[in-house]
C-alpha cells in the first residue's frame, strides 16, 4: 500500500501515543480527547444545512450518509454510479403504483396489484425499492417490505432483511432495529445485515452503538473492510479526530486497502481545520495508490478550496468536472450549481441552469432552487419551484428546497404559506418540516410557537422529530436563562431516546449560567451516559458549580 498509513500519519500530524492497538474500540475518553465542538450535534451548521439532503449525484450528501449501494442493499444491477444511465433506468410501474396512493395506502397499491393479475417478481420489486430509497420515501418502502413478507410473495434473503432493518433505523431508530436484528432467523444474520447496522449506527453519530457494533463484529469473525472502518472514520471526524489514526493503524495491521471514499474522509479532515496543503498531499497519496478522482471527491476539494478563498483552484477544479461538452455530461449540473453560487458566480449559475432549462431533472431544479437562494436571488429560486410544481408531483423534500430559502432570509409568512401548501398538496409533514418550521418560528422571535410545533410533532408518535429540532428550541431557553423549559426539552430529548451526546448538556450549562443559578448534578447525569465534559463545557460547569470557591466565599467560611 505504498506506506498508505505511515505517510496518512504524517499528514494528518497526530500525536504517536495515540496509536493504540487494542482490539476493542471504546468511546471512554478524558477531557482533553473530546472535540471541544460537539459537532456531532451540528451545532455549527446554518439552519438551512440542517434541511439538507442527500440528491442523486451526492452533492449535498454527508458523508455520514449511507450508500446503499456500498451496503449491497440495490437490487438491480445497474451501477448507480453511472450517471448517464441513471436517467435513462426503466421506471418501476410498481414504483409508480405505489407513489400514486397516499402514504398510508400503501397495501392497499399492493393489494390492487396481485388482483390485477400483476407481476411481483425480484427484478420489479427492486425497481420500485430502489426509486423509493432515491427519494427518500423510507415510509412506503418499509410497508411495502412489510406486506411482501406478511403475504409471503417475497422469500426474504440476507439483502432483504437487511433492507429491512436499514429502514426500522432509520424511520424508528437504533434500539428498534437492534430488535428486529434479534429477530432475524440466525441463518441470515451475516455480515451484510451487521454491516447495515454499523452504517445506520454512524449515520445518527451515536459513538457508543458504533463502537460497539464494530467490536461485535470483530467478535463475530467478520472480516475487517474498508466499508466497516470508514464508518469509524466518519464518526471520528465529527467526534473525536485523534482517534483516526488508531482506524488508519488497524487498517494497516489488517491489510485492509482504503478506498476512495476512505481518502474523501481524510481530505475532509484536513480541509475542514483549513490545512490546505495537508490535503493536497492526501491528494498526492490517493493517486500514487491507483485511486482516481472521482466526482465526490472533486466536488469536496473544491468546497474546501472555496472556503479557503482559493477561487483559481476551485474553478479549476469545477472546469475538470464539467469537461468539455456539458450537454454530454448533464449529470454534473447539481455540483456545479452550488459551488459556483459558493464562489457568488451568478453569471455560471445562470449559464449552467439554462443548459438545464430545456429538460431538466428534478435534481437539476434542486440544485438551482438552493444556488439562487444562496446568491440571494428569491425570485429567481421561485420561478425554478413554480416550473417543478407545474410539471411533477413534488415531495416534502422538493418543498423544502425553497422553504430553507425562506428560513434563511426570515420570510415567515411565505414560508408559512409553503407548509401549508404542502399539506393541501397531500405531501406527509414530517421530521424535516417540522425542524423546518421550528426555524422559521425561532428566526422570528417565537421561541413558544415553535416548542408548541415540536410538542405537536411529538404527540402524533408517528415519526421522532431530528435533534436539532429540539436543540433549536433549547439554545433559544438556554440565551434566556429560562432553566425550567430548557430542562423540558431536555428531558424530551431523553424520551426520544437521543442520548450520550454532549450538545444538551451545554445548553442545559448555558441556561443555568445565564440563569445566574447552580447547576447541581450535571457531572453525575453525563458520567451515567459514559460521557465527559469537553473544556468548552468544563469551564461551563466550573461557572455554575454550587461548590466552587471564591474569595468572598473563602472570607465567608
Amino acid at each position: 500500500m505504498l506506506d498508505f498509513c505511515q505517510r496518512t500519519y504524517t499528514l494528518l500530524m497526530l500525536p504517536t501515543d495515540l496509536l493504540s492497538t487494542t482490539r476493542e474500540l471504546s468511546s471512554q475518553a478524558d477531557a482533553s480527547s473530546q472535540k471541544e465542538d460537539d459537532a456531532d450535534d451540528n451545532d455549527d451548521m446554518e439552519i438551512e444545512d440542517r434541511l439538507t439532503e442527500p440528491d442523486a449525484d451526492g452533492d449535498s450528501r454527508d458523508t455520514a450518509e449511507i450508500d446503499i449501494n456500498e451496503l449491497e442493499l440495490s437490487d438491480t444491477e445497474t451501477d448507480s454510479s453511472d450517471k448517464k444511465s441513471f436517467s435513462s433506468r426503466r421506471r418501476s410501474e410498481l414504483f409508480k403504483a405505489i407513489v400514486s396512493v397516499s402514504g398510508l395506502s400503501v397495501d392497499s397499491a399492493l393489494d390492487k396489484w396481485v388482483e390485477k393479475g400483476k407481476e411481483l417478481s425480484r427484478q420489479e420489486i427492486g425497481l420500485a425499492l430502489n426509486s423509493l430509497r432515491r427519494r427518500k420515501m423510507y415510509g412506503r418502502a418499509l410497508q411495502a417490505l412489510d406486506w411482501l413478507e406478511s403475504n409471503k410473495k417475497l422469500e426474504f434473503t440476507e439483502k432483504e432483511y437487511a433492507s429491512k432493518l436499514d429502514l426500522i433505523a432509520k424511520l424508528r431508530g437504533l434500539p428498534k432495529a437492534e430488535k428486529y436484528l434479534e429477530h432475524v432467523p440466525n441463518s441470515f444474520r451475516g455480515e451484510l445485515l451487521y454491516r447495515t447496522l454499523l452504517a445506520n449506527c454512524a449515520s445518527l453519530e451515536n459513538l457508543r452503538k458504533t463502537e460497539e457494533t464494530f467490536n461485535k463484529m470483530r467478535e463475530l469473525g467478520f472480516p475487517v473492510t474498508a466499508f466497516a472502518c470508514n464508518q469509524l472514520l466518519l464518526i471520528y471526524k465529527k467526534i473525536d479526530k485523534k482517534k483516526i489514526a488508531d482506524v488508519l493503524l488497524m487498517m494497516e495491521k489488517e491489510n485492509v486497502k482504503p478506498s476512495s471514499y476512505t481518502y474523501k474522509i481524510l481530505i475532509d479532515v484536513k480541509g475542514l481545520s483549513n490545512d490546505i496543503d495537508g490535503m493536497s498531499q492526501i491528494v498526492e497519496t490517493m493517486k500514487a495508490e491507483g485511486c482516481e478522482l472521482d466526482h465526490l471527491t472533486r466536488a469536496s476539494l473544491a468546497r474546501h478550496y472555496a472556503a479557503a478563498g482559493l477561487t483559481e483552484k476551485t474553478e479549476a477544479i469545477l472546469k475538470e468536472i464539467e469537461g468539455e461538452n456539458l450537454k454530454e455530461n448533464m449529470w454534473v449540473c447539481p455540483t456545479l450549481l452550488r459551488l459556483y453560487a459558493i464562489l457568488g458566480r451568478a453569471d455560471e449559475v445562470e449559464r449552467i441552469w439554462k443548459v438545464c432549462e430545456s429538460k431538466p431533472r428534478v435534481e437539476d431544479c434542486l440544485a438551482a432552487i438552493e444556488a439562487w437562494g444562496r446568491l440571494k436571488k428569491i425570485e429567481e429560486a421561485e420561478a425554478v419551484f413554480e416550473m417543478m410544481s407545474n410539471k411533477w408531483k413534488l415531495t416534502a423534500r422538493n418543498y423544502e428546497s425553497l422553504l430553507k430559502i425562506y428560513i434563511r432570509h426570515k420570510m415567515l409568512n411565505k414560508g408559512k404559506d409553503l407548509i401549508k401548501t404542502m399539506g393541501d398538496s397531500g405531501c406527509t409533514i414530517g421530521p424535516t418540516t417540522w425542524d423546518a418550521l421550528v426555524s422559521l418560528y425561532v428566526q422570528a422571535g417565537e421561541v413558544e410557537k415553535a416548542d408548541t410545533v415540536l410538542q405537536k410533532a411529538l404527540q402524533q408518535n408517528k415519526m421522532k422529530p431530528m435533534f436539532t429540532t429540539f436543540m433549536t428550541i433549547m439554545e433559544q431557553y438556554a440565551k434566556r436563562g429560562d432553566v425550567h423549559n430548557a430542562e423540558k426539552i431536555f428531558y424530551r430529548l431523553r424520551q426520544a431516546n437521543y442520548i450520550s451526546r454532549i450538545s444538551p448538556f451545554h445548553a442545559l450549562a448555558q441556561a443555568y449560567k445565564n440563569a445566574k443559578l447552580p447547576a447541581y448534578g450535571i457531572r453525575e447525569r453525563m458520567k451515567a451516559d459514559n460521557l465527559f465534559p469537553n473544556k468548552a463545557l468544563a469551564d461551563q460547569l466550573v461557572q455554575v458549580d454550587p461548590f466552587r470557591k471564591t474569595p468572598v466565599s473563602d472570607l465567608l467560611d
